[in-house]
Order: structure tokens, then sequence, then C-alpha cells
């Protein structure tokens, strides 16, 4: 049967426009209302799609194919874990954006997330920021409480250096409970994502059970009935996907609860504008480790440096020192340790890493003044448990050494208060510097005067470990040096 001409191209028109029709998603549309956008697409979505967005996978099992194959939502770094020994932002960009290749390569095209700890910067990569970090206190709590303004340049400032890799997802705020809290242990976080969707820490699920992981298809049950929307899995996705797919297949798990964690996943994805802009670029290359950012991280190094000690009974004040010294004595094993007074979760998980002096050498050199600058190893989370809180040998060597022979001033660099009290009728000025980071010039802004002390203590500091845990109102409360506590300075005139 033959058409006339006219007729087939009206027919030619017609499939064009139901084809076109067709191809039209309301989600993938910006001028759609955000709500309709998410209804859309969530009604387009099969059970094992929507599982795939509450799960977040560590980036060495990840891969385009995983992502694809499983319609993985998230996927993250965990503490160290780089696409190459220093890693430029060249290489991270090109790693996120082959996972996300993955991603919008699936039926739907819903763009992943990829996520990573910066509790005090981009602590992943070199030649990053890192802001002063206090390791289960918080300094960034004690400039957010003195200088508000200046916390929020420090949040901006770290968004700009992740973003500068290509990441758009930080783990943050870091939820830490520190009232009635034995500081002899270090504070592990809960991380909660801007945006509403809950998340909880690696591997946290598997903790609801004790013996961790001894019963897993009932931690997936507890953890999803009690809100958590994406699971840091971090390594056995398959098995957490079978998990909950059995569990919602059979009714254990209500589809309600699948659809209200992905509808927050995606919410938060769309408002971001992941859908429109999934592909990292290197536009803000240079925000990395930027003179500005370093600026801001030297200022807050200033700003939470704390003065316990200035001068003994019945002498005049050490500090600020004296410029005009002709010989200063500078030794401690953390004075030119960057690792050390970075702390933990810089460059690794656990942060990275010395000097024994006699007193005899110190008094035959005669020198003017020193500065001792001891404290802690490097650590995070559990692993910096410790029972007696001491500073790392041979500090307490150092200290009896050099002021015993030569006005000192001892900067300490921890992530906690630590057993200081023995030493402390020895030390002329005491100084707790807690992590400063990558700017450790903001120590000698102020120990030289050209910034006076400004800072308050966040925590109560002990005397000796048999007192913890202590705090504010308790009935023995006993201290060192009490909460709030803080010697000022004035800054040099000349």
């Amino acid at each position: 049967m033959k058409f006339p001409t006219a007729i087939f191209g009206l027919l030619l028109i017609c499939c064009a426009a139901g084809l076109t029709q067709a191809e039209y998603s309301k989600y993938k549309d910006p001028r759609q209302p955000l709500n309709v956008r998410i209804k859309d697409l969530m009604n387009r979505m099969t059970l094992e799609e929507k599982i795939g967005q509450m799960t977040q996978i560590e980036r060495t099992v990840a891969s385009a194919d995983v992502m694809k194959k499983y319609y993985i939502g998230s996927v993250l770094s965990g503490g160290g874990s780089v696409p190459a020994v220093n890693a430029s932002a060249e290489t991270w960009i090109k790693m996120v954006n082959e996972f996300q290749m993955g991603a919008l390569s699936t039926r739907l095209g819903i763009p992943m997330i990829y996520g990573i700890d910066a509790v005090h910067g981009h602590g992943n990569v070199y030649n990053a920021t890192i802001f002063p970090h206090n390791v289960g206190l918080g300094v960034t709590r004690q400039v957010h409480d003195t200088d508000p303004e200046l916390a929020r340049k420090i949040g901006a400032a770290t968004a700009l250096e992740v973003r500068a890799t290509g990441i758009p997802y930080v783990f943050a705020p870091c939820i830490a409970l520190e009232r009635s809290k034995d500081a002899r242990q270090s504070i592990p976080c809960h991380q909660i994502p801007q945006g509403n969707p809950q998340i909880q820490d690696w591997q946290g699920i598997d903790r609801i059970t004790s013996p961790p992981d001894a019963n897993y298809s009932y931690s997936v049950q507890t953890g999803i009935h009690a809100g958590i929307d994406m699971i840091m899995v971090p390594y056995n996705f398959t098995e957490f996907i079978g998990n909950l797919t059995f569990q919602v297949k059979n009714n254990i798990i209500p589809m309600s609860r699948i659809d209200d964690a992905v509808h927050r996943i995606l919410r938060v994805k769309f408002m971001m504008g992941l859908f429109e802009n999934p592909m990292a670029d290197l536009s803000l290359v240079n925000q990395l480790g930027s003179p500005e950012h370093r600026a801001l991280a030297r200022e807050a190094v200033r700003k939470t440096l704390v003065l316990l000690k200035n001068g003994k009974t019945g002498d005049k004040p050490l500090l600020p020192l004296s410029k005009k010294a002709t010989k200063i004595l500078v030794a401690g094993t953390h004075a030119d340790n960057l690792g050390y007074q970075c702390g933990g979760w810089t460059i690794t998980w656990q942060g990275l890493s010395g000097n024994n002096l006699t007193s005899d050498y110190v008094k035959a050199e005669k020198f003017d003044y020193a500065i001792v600058v001891v404290g802690e190893h490097s650590y995070a989370e559990g692993y910096g448990d410790s029972l007696n809180l001491t500073i790392s040998d041979p500090g307490d060597e150092i200290i009896s050494n050099v002021c015993g022979a030569v006005r000192c001033v001892v900067v300490v660099i921890s992530g906690r208060p630590v057993v200081i009290e023995p030493y402390v009728a020895s030390i002329d000025a005491l100084v707790a510097a807690w992590l400063p980071g990558t700017e450790g010039q903001g120590v000698t802004d102020v120990l030289f005067g050209d910034y006076g002390f400004t800072g308050k203590l966040a925590r109560t500091w002990f005397k000796n470990v048999d007192q913890l845990p202590m705090n504010v109102g308790d009935d023995y409360y006993d201290p060192l040096y009490p909460f709030g506590f803080g010697l000022t300075t004035e800054p040099n005139q000349v």
C-alpha cells in the first residue's frame, strides 16, 4: 500500500514528536520544582536502584563497572585512602570522574556523590591547608565560640579545597560527646552530611552487635529502622545489598522506609546540582593551599593558643619573648615535626610522624632562653586511647634537662590535656598549642608578641588521670587549670 508523500511526512513528524515526548523526563528538567523531580525519579526506580542509592562504598572497591552494576549512590575515601602517593588535584578529579561516568551510565543516570573526611582541612591531600586540629576537643569549636566569622571562613576555605579535588561532600559536622566522657579516650565521630540524610560512621552498623558483625542481618534491620539513610559499608557492599533486599522483599523492612531514605538522598543530589553538573573540573585547583587559606589557618592558630603559665613566683613574665636575644635554644621532639603538629587525619588516618639534650650542654652554650616543644604522637579515634595521658618520650627528659638550666617556655602539642603537673614548677611559661596544623608560624607570632594571647581552655586540664572523668560542677572539681582558663598578654608595641 502506497501513502501520499504528504501523509508519509506527517506520520514521520508524529512519530518524532512521540519519541521526543517519550524521552522527556521531569526529573531531568531543572525547570521543574524540586519535589516534582524527586517524585518523578522515584516512580521510575526499582528496588535495586533505590538500595544502591543507600549504599556508600570505599574507593578501593569502587570502579565504573561496580557503580553501574549495583547502582551505587556514593563513594568515599577512608582516612589516608588516596588514588596515588602525593596525588595531585588533577589525579583526584580523574578518579572521581571515572566513578561518576559509571554511575551516569546506568539506566536512569543518577549521579553518585563522593565523600571524604575534612575535619581540619583536606587532610588526605598534600599541599592542602591543615587548620588547627584538636582530636576529641574541637579547637574549631573554640574558634567558633570566640570568633564565629573566622570559623565561617575556615569552613568556606575547607569546602573550596575539597571541591578543588573534585569532591562535593565532606563528613560534617562531627558530633562528639565530651561531658562525662573519660578523657583517656579519643572521641569518635558520628557524621551527618548537610541536607538531612543520616549516615553512620565507618562500618557503624556492624558495631550494633557485640562482637561487631555477629549478626549482620540484625544489624542491617536495626540500623535502617533507626533512621539511617545511607550506609557507609564500606567494603562488603554485596552482603549489605543482599541483606537489605531480602528484608524488604520479605516485609521485614517496609518499602516506605526505603522511599523515605532515598527521597532525602536524592533531594541533596538535586539541590547540589549534581544532575546538571555531575562531572568535576579543574576550575578550583588554585584554591588548594592558597595564601589566603594559609593566612586564615595562621590566624586560627594564634587565637586558639592558651597561655597556662607566664613566670615563676617572684619572677617577671617570660612572654612575650624578646626578639633581641642573641642565642635561643629550640628543642623538643615536636619542634620540627609537621606530622606531629598536624595530628591524625593528615595524609593518613593516624597521621605521620626528633632530639635529646643534656643540661650541661644547655648551660655551656649560654642561651638567653629556650623554647621546648613536646607533646603527643599523632593518632585518631580509638588508637589514641590512653590510660596515662603522658607526653611522648623523651619529652619529660627534655623538659627536665632544658628547663633546669635556662629560662624556658614549654609548648605542648596535643589533641587533649595531658599530664604536665609534675613539670610545671620547673617551667617558666607554659602554652597549650593543641595541634596547630600546617601554619605553625602562628605559634611564634604570639610567643614573640606580634599578637597577644587570647585563647581559653575548651576543657578542664586535670592534675592526674585518677581525677578523670572530671567536669565543671563536680563535687571534687580540683583541676590544674579550670575550664575557661587562659592568661592574656598584650602585643609588643615595637
